[in-house]
């Protein structure tokens, strides 16, 4: 059901670009970004700065932008652009925090300590682009720099991978109760929500800088490879693992005017 919204919603995008694309005044833009991405999953204890400040991946994108700026003076084309995109980003899993701290000398502690996990994930979408300025001042060198605000969604591919140094996973040698059963380990699909926040840089009248902040929830518990229930586990709920897998993604971009 997800994934059906999900389309529907990259379909009228597409309608929308190709629309747009046929008038004679829009342009088109190309960029990459690139920076780190903090994942925010089942490995660590939440709300720990540890835990998020060491499962940080690397994200890579490709960006097109339809710009519809020189098409008519409505609000829509000075102030809106289409933004399609294609992402890569990688990221490492240990457990963080007060359960693995050194004096921790439990079994449990012993078990946490020897869990590792990855995951690569790539996503195709679309997103809404808001400029509160006018994209053709901006454009025209009225200022240097603009800001923007971002909605959208991505068809997500995620393929993780979870395992022990103390051996196989769900054996009481290597496992500890709350994550029995709860190990993702081939290639899945979902779907990802985003909204941001950037600013754009004039560099030349042909390229800008960005940088942008962006929030990203997938509708997914699994793309880690760790989705601990009491469902799965059959032991215990395990209600400080309920939240879906999120990231959040600080890049840097460099976009190029096409025409």
């Amino acid at each position: 059901m997800n994934t059906k919204l999900l389309l529907m919603v990259l379909f009228v995008l597409f309608l929308g670009s190709q629309k747009a694309s046929s008038q004679g005044g829009t342009t088109h833009e190309i960029g990459i970004l690139i920076g780190p991405v903090v994942f925010y999953s089942d490995f660590g204890e939440r709300g720990n700065y540890e835990t998020n400040k060491n499962n940080v991946g690397f994200g890579l994108g490709i960006v097109h932008y339809l710009n519809y700026a020189f098409n008519s003076p409505s609000y829509f084309d000075t102030h809106f652009k289409i933004r399609n995109e294609l992402d890569f980003h990688k990221t490492n899993f240990y457990h963080y925090g007060r359960w693995v701290k050194p004096e921790k000398t439990s079994v449990m502690a012993n078990q946490l300590r020897a869990m590792s996990g990855q995951t690569t994930v790539i996503e195709l979408g679309s997103h809404l682009e808001y400029y509160p300025w006018s994209i053709y001042d901006f454009e025209n060198n009225g200022f240097k720099v603009t800001p923007f605000f971002s909605l959208g969604a991505h068809l997500v591919y995620f393929d993780p991978e979870v395992k022990s140094s103390l051996g196989p996973l769900n054996l009481q040698v290597s496992t500890p109760v709350k994550y029995y059963n709860s190990f993702r380990q081939r290639p899945g699909m979902t779907v990802a929500f985003i909204a941001s926040f950037g600013i754009r840089y004039k560099l030349t009248p042909m390229s800008d800088l960005m940088l942008e902040s962006r929030w990203q929830c997938y509708l997914s518990d699994e793309v880690d490879g760790l989705n601990p229930t009491f469902e799965n586990n059959k032991k215990r709920p395990v209600p400080e693992n309920e939240s879906k897998d999120w990231i959040y993604w600080l890049n840097l971009g460099y976009i190029y005017y096409l025409n």
